[in-house]
């Protein structure tokens, strides 16, 4: 059951509100060493990003770095691929929940969602989000470079009927990442209630604004888009 209400939860930042406030700060890259996860900590204290988005081995570190500062910590699982077994990504999503870990990135079966198997897709998120049990919010990553609009659309109404709180574009290990069209499209197919993530390839801060137009709630980059 979720712990908190939707006006605390995601997008219902004030009119106006600066971009850093909707951007999760991320390095999902193999080869981070503790040194560079120290350093996007500091950076997203320095420029009060949302919040800091890292592999589950590393959300100890980040939490312990973060801790009473607001800036929260996000946590991928299943990732890059969507592929991991249900019970390893709740597992997975457990941990960094235990970890200190606020939100969780999760990639849905893919494979699955092309196949049309809904059922598997559903099981697979809910989950993770039963796995959390309310203690972090949930963003289903969609991969939507690999999905035609039909698979875009069913993909959204199983996150949401899953329980999930987000949907988001991209990995950034995609064929492509967020595209204006893709938010218009997640946006006009889950309620208002949802939240949506755009993420993958946002490199400017031009890019992410208009990302947030088209009606993207918060922006994943591994940028810092402070210009």
């Amino acid at each position: 059951m979720r712990s908190l209400n939707w006006e605390s939860r995601w997008t219902r930042l004030p009119e106006g509100a600066a971009l850093p406030a909707r951007v999760d700060y991320s390095l999902l890259r193999a080869d981070a060493v503790a040194a560079d996860i120290r350093k996007i900590c500091e950076e997203a204290l320095t420029h009060r990003f949302y919040s800091v988005c890292v592999g589950g081995g590393w959300v100890r570190l980040a939490r312990e770095m973060l801790s009473g500062t607001g800036v929260k910590v996000c946590a991928v699982v299943g990732f890059p691929l969507g592929a991991t077994a249900t019970r390893a990504k709740a597992f997975e999503a457990s941990a960094a929940l235990d970890d200190g870990a606020a939100e969780i990135d999760m990639v849905l079966p893919i494979g699955k969602l092309i196949d049309g198997d809904a059922e598997a897709v559903e099981r697979d998120i809910s989950a993770v989000v039963q796995a959390v049990q309310g203690g972090a919010l949930v963003k289903v990553i969609l991969e939507t470079s690999l999905l035609s609009d039909d698979r875009k659309r069913e993909g959204c109404r199983i996150a949401e009927a899953a329980g999930a709180d987000f949907v988001q574009t991209s990995t950034g290990y995609g064929l492509s990442g967020a595209t204006e069209a893709d938010i218009r499209l997640l946006r006009e197919t889950v309620s208002p209630a949802m939240g949506i993530k755009a993420s993958g390839g946002i490199r400017t801060r031009q890019a992410a604004e208009a990302l947030l137009a088209a009606g993207a709630g918060r922006i994943g980059t591994s940028t810092l888009l402070i210009q």
